[in-house]
């Protein structure tokens, strides 16, 4: 057994001082994805640090329209939200698709941005995994992938990236907030937070140790009153997505004035459709022309046998996302 020492801090630069000064220390909150990855000897840290005293966890609309919820907010009340219920229904309903009510009252927003993948490879201590020791190569290129990416890939990593409000998220261009040693503050784009694997899929995000994730910031983006959250999954109990679609739509006589998309469970990173973006702006509102946006965005797609199924299901999922909003139909 792994001895391990635990503390909590009573404020933000006490908790940043002591996990800078170890590079065997880490942040605690929910603890709902760390713990298990504790008990698997998949992390190994020395020494664990409580910040759930710290005063973050506030939702906050900001002057300029924007929403900032804090870090340690949890999902269940994230998702509870009037504002958010009524500006950003994609994010309420990706946060309660996302995972057991249990675990959504446990569970923080910035907790859920820096989980980690639920690759069975990198989950079993004993494989290989360029994710978890670089170097050693990635199994599952050659193994089993089923649920692996398709988009964002390299010949180091494949794994999928997990969270779901980070999709929802990723279509409305939020911003992650953080602080380090010196009370440094940063203000991360999410594509900027959420690194390819590329040759050092080791990294994951571009924080150093011991920088501390503080707010998510989700600016006012009008078309997302009009938005949903489609989740494609194997079984309908919290299941990890197959394919998942954030879309918002704005239509002026039939014509797409404003669309958002980003796809799940088919991707290393939460995916900002952008290419089909470009695509539809300005396009009848009809459904030849989400299909070819579709084909449009996973038209770079790389698959490996056993997943090459996500590239037409995740076609048909952002066709779906689409009409469903076009019509009118209830999310």
């Amino acid at each position: 057994m792994r001895p391990i020492t635990y503390a909590r801090a009573a404020d933000a630069a006490t908790a940043i001082a002591a996990v800078s000064a170890d590079p065997g220390s880490a942040f605690l909150a929910g603890g709902t994805t760390e713990v298990d990855l504790l008990r698997q000897n998949v992390l190994t840290p020395r020494h664990l640090i409580d910040i759930n005293d710290l005063p973050l966890n506030s939702i906050e609309p900001q002057p300029d329209g924007a929403l900032r919820i804090g870090a340690l907010a949890r999902m269940s009340d994230v998702a509870a939200d009037p504002l958010v219920r009524e500006r950003y229904p994609m994010i309420a309903q990706a946060l309660e698709l996302g995972a057991s009510a249990q675990l959504r009252h446990m569970a923080s927003m910035g907790g859920n941005m820096m989980q980690r993948v639920r690759c069975s490879y990198f989950r079993d201590a004993e494989s290989p995994c360029n994710k978890r020791e670089p170097g050693t190569g990635c199994p599952a290129i050659e193994g089993v992938s089923r649920g692996h990416a398709v988009l964002g890939v390299s010949e180091h990593c494949v794994a999928t990236h997990p969270s779901d409000v980070a999709v929802a998220l990723a279509a409305l261009q939020a911003r992650v907030h953080t602080q380090g040693p010196g009370e440094e503050t940063h203000a991360y784009a999410f594509d900027d937070f959420f690194l390819l694997p590329g040759s050092t899929p080791d990294r994951e995000h571009p924080l150093a140790h011991g920088e501390l994730i503080t707010a998510i910031e989700v600016p006012a983006v009008p078309v997302a009153r009009r938005s949903l959250y489609l989740k494609v999954r194997d079984r309908e109990s919290y299941e990890f997505a197959l394919v998942s679609v954030a879309a918002a739509l704005s239509l002026v006589d039939g014509t797409i004035a404003d669309v958002r998309l980003a796809l799940g469970g088919v991707a290393t990173r939460p995916w900002r459709a952008m290419h089909a973006e470009d695509f539809l702006i300005g396009a009848v509102a009809q459904r030849a022309n989400f299909e070819q946006a579709a084909r449009v965005e996973l038209s770079t797609a790389r698959p490996t046998p056993m997943n090459a199924f996500k590239v037409e299901l995740a076609q048909r999922a952002m066709v779906r996302a689409l009409e469903t909003l076009a019509n009118g139909s209830p999310a």
